[in-house]
């Protein structure tokens, strides 16, 4: 799943962990551009009150979808309805399923059938036909936190907090050891260029100029004992990186480097 160009993602709100939409998105971000990011729910429902900060984070569309009787859930056929749509404009190459609920295993299949391709997100008591039914299926418990959380204090509004926290180095490191992960050679480096693609991708108005470099090369310079970096290629003109964690290096170093 590399290199895709219109990923759309769709969010079962009622069937996710909103503490991890953040994290998901950013995993996701590693396999291509996000195009679409809509979450469904029924928003007045007391258990969905918390959402609302994340959603105006991370630019995701709330689709308000309101239970027409109780006890029954209709969050999962408008989810459907949406997706079939999207998929019949023939704009998406993939499109990701955020939830945990099998009955999303006809709308997989479906997709799988039409050629695009199909990821799931859910947690590991997800059903193993809708993970089946997917291209792709990644468990909630595995997915690494891109920023370390800070508790909140009532002297800050909510908003400078998140700025505070995504603006925050530890988390430009975060994203960077993620993207390291993801994108790493049989050597344990990773291209610079693809990194800084990542970062855009994950957090658009990241800018090496606000943590005073003015390129990407240069913070990573300025941090000797998480990075170290390599020229390799013919004539030595792609910058590579590898993270150093706890004073290791990870990847073999079988590259001949010059810094």
């Amino acid at each position: 799943m590399d290199n895709l160009q219109k990923i759309a993602v769709v969010i079962d709100a009622d069937n996710t962990q909103i503490s991890k939409i953040g994290d998901v998105l950013s995993e996701i971000s590693t396999h291509g551009r996000i195009v679409v990011k809509r979450a469904y729910g029924n928003w007045r429902k007391e258990s969905l009150k918390n959402w609302e900060v994340e959603i105006k984070r991370l630019a995701i569309k709330a689709e308000q979808q309101f239970d027409y009787v109780t006890g029954k859930n209709a969050t999962d056929m408008a989810l459907v309805i949406d997706t079939i749509e999207l998929l019949y404009s023939n704009i998406y190459d993939a499109f990701v399923i955020v939830s945990s609920d099998s009955d999303y295993t006809p709308l997989a299949v479906k997709l799988h059938e039409s050629g695009v391709y199909v990821m799931g997100v859910g947690e590991k008591k997800t059903p193993e036909s809708f993970r089946n039914a997917c291209d792709e299926f990644l468990f909630l418990e595995n997915i690494s936190p891109a920023a370390e959380t800070v508790p909140l204090t009532s002297s800050a509004s909510d908003s400078e907090q998140e700025t505070s926290v995504m603006d925050s180095i530890s988390y430009i490191h975060n994203l960077l050891r993620k993207a390291y992960e993801a994108y790493q050679d049989e050597d344990g480096y990773t291209n610079i260029a693809n990194a800084g693609h990542f970062l855009k991708r994950t957090k658009p108005d990241f800018d090496c100029r606000t943590y005073g470099f003015t390129k990407l090369s240069e913070l990573l310079r300025a941090y000797p004992d998480k990075y170290e970096i390599i020229k390799c290629g013919k004539h030595a003109e792609t910058l590579m990186y590898q993270c150093i964690i706890q004073g290791k290096k990870i990847g073999t170093g079988r590259k001949s480097s010059e810094k």
